[in-house]
């Protein structure tokens, strides 16, 4: 067992605050060791509605401050991650009985309002009976309505490539390494993992991030500390539908009970429908959407769209629990998705990250990471706002004028698979590519438009050990593959493997 590792801080949980943290620290001259017990990614930051926004619906709540923050990182974001973060335009059915138009309004004023736009144009209102984005709802009773903009978000890239970053500045970054326990002594933690294998190591860290998303409260006792407040567990399911309509725009429907459901283009042919908020029991193991939740989807969406959704159309469902930091609201789509940092310097420091939502996830780690410095005497100015995301450099090109330099660049590259791979390696895709002029020239087609050169470059520096975590988070082709065909993808990766 080695027990002469040591670093500045450890941060327990690959997620997107914890790879966010990790990144923004070692950026700052920390030596920083990230462990997460299963996948990069594999549990809420994959499973999100896949939006950059400022949450239109928190403004009823009058979380202004928490709107204003993301809706300013909206901006940022855009910035640093262009190859998977861009502009969606949202279309709002009217519905007179939920909410008047004036307040709709007002609401979207200030949305447009409370932080600087530079790219995304302002609210509008829509007569949706002469307009396309109308085509799809049932007519005349839907026949007004506004349009917004947000963004949409590759979220599992989003999470991997600050993991990325943050490795190539020296992190290092352990999967499949579960955090056992930690002593505390009053200048440094003592850190018992476990690898995959069963094997431990010991690590000595000055200070200790804990943001294990909905583990956060295990995890903490584990250090022989408590959290202030209680963690309250919600999941969000989502559901996917071969494609309800033409069209890049995404839709917000006002449901029934008050709630919002979104209806949005993916995957090239499919509709992504979600999100619930329901209370998770852990006693369900690993989260998934139940009936009750799917119909729950279905009927929102079947309320206004002329063509009905039935659960026998379903391809695909996804579910991811949220940690939200529990203030004691009764109705869990009410409880703040404001994070909350809370430092323990009572001997060697421990940061434990509450709640918090993807949008805000670098200012959290901004927040946790200064917090951190100062507790260790070794405070450094923030720079993750200015600095690309792995890919992220276009040039100085948009993402349109990108894909067609690279169009003009590969030919020989199938239009649709060269969009797909731009929006999965942006800048980085001639690295990846590494001079080859044909599919065969990349070891040939694995299934899905997945080539073994993607795959091996994916093995490099994406920590990819199991075949999900290509076909399901480090892309979706899982999704345009029948079952025969995953298996078969299986198959080559385990051969390619064995053979590596």
């Amino acid at each position: 067992m080695d027990t002469n590792e040591s670093v500045d801080l450890l941060v327990i949980g690959g997620g997107v605050n914890g790879c966010g943290i990790a990144r923004d620290a070692v950026g700052r001259g920390l030596s920083v060791m990230l462990v997460e017990k299963n996948d990069i990614a594999e549990a809420t930051s994959s499973s999100s509605s896949k939006l950059i926004h400022g949450g239109i619906r928190y403004l009823e709540t009058y979380e202004f401050r928490l709107v204003r923050e993301a809706l300013a990182e909206r901006e940022v974001l855009m910035g640093i991650a262009p190859h998977i973060i861009w502009p969606m335009r949202f279309v709002l059915p009217h519905r007179p009985e939920m909410r008047p138009r004036w307040m709709i309004r007002a609401g979207l004023f200030l949305y447009d309002n409370l932080a600087r736009r530079k790219s995304l144009p302002a609210s509008e209102a829509l007569n949706l009976d002469a307009l396309p984005q109308g085509e799809p709802l049932k007519q005349p009773e839907f026949s007004r309505g506004f349009a917004y903009s947000d963004c949409w978000v590759e979220d599992s890239r989003l999470v991997l490539l600050n993991a990325r970053d943050a490795a190539d500045r020296g992190a290092t970054v352990l999967t499949h390494t579960e955090f056992l326990r930690a002593s505390r002594a009053p200048d440094a933690w003592t850190c018992t993992l476990r690898g995959q294998d069963g094997a431990e190591r010991v690590v000595r860290a000055r200070a200790i991030a804990n943001a294990a998303g909905p583990w956060v409260m295990p995890t903490q006792q584990e250090t022989g500390t408590a959290l202030r407040g209680r963690v309250r567990l919600v999941r969000g399911s989502h559901i996917v539908v071969p494609a309800l309509y033409d069209g890049p725009q995404a839709y917000i429907l006002q449901n029934d009970d008050r709630r919002v459901v979104f209806v949005i283009p993916y995957e090239e042919r499919y509709s992504l429908i979600g999100t619930t908020d329901v209370p998770h029991d852990p006693a369900m193991g690993r989260p998934h959407c139940t009936p009750e939740e799917a119909a729950y989807l279905c009927k929102a969406v079947s309320r206004q769209f002329r063509a009905p959704v039935t659960p026998e159309a379903i391809a695909w469902t996804y579910s991811g629990v949220r940690p939200l930091h529990d203030d004691g609201s009764d109705n869990p789509s009410a409880v703040t998705r404001d994070y909350t940092l809370q430092m323990d310097r009572a001997g060697a420091p421990l940061l434990s990250v509450l709640g918090g939502k993807i949008t805000t996830y670098r200012k959290l780690a901004e927040d946790a990471v200064q917090q951190i410095g100062q507790a260790l005497g070794r405070t450094a100015p923030s720079w993750t706002g200015g600095a690309s995301l792995p890919g992220g450099d276009l040039g100085g090109l948009t993402r349109a004028a990108f894909t067609e330099s690279m169009a003009r660049a590969h030919p020989w590259l199938p239009r649709p698979l060269l969009d797909r791979l731009i929006r999965t390696h942006g800048g980085m895709l001639e690295r990846m590519i590494d001079g080859a002029t044909s599919i065969e020239a990349m070891g040939g087609d694995l299934g899905g438009g997945i080539t073994a050169r993607e795959l091996e470059w994916m093995r490099a520096r994406e920590w990819v050990t199991q075949p999900d975590d290509v076909l399901w988070r480090r892309t979706k082709r899982g999704l345009h593959m029948t079952p025969a065909e995953r298996e078969a993808f299986a198959a080559r990766f385990g051969s390619l493997a064995a053979a590596a």
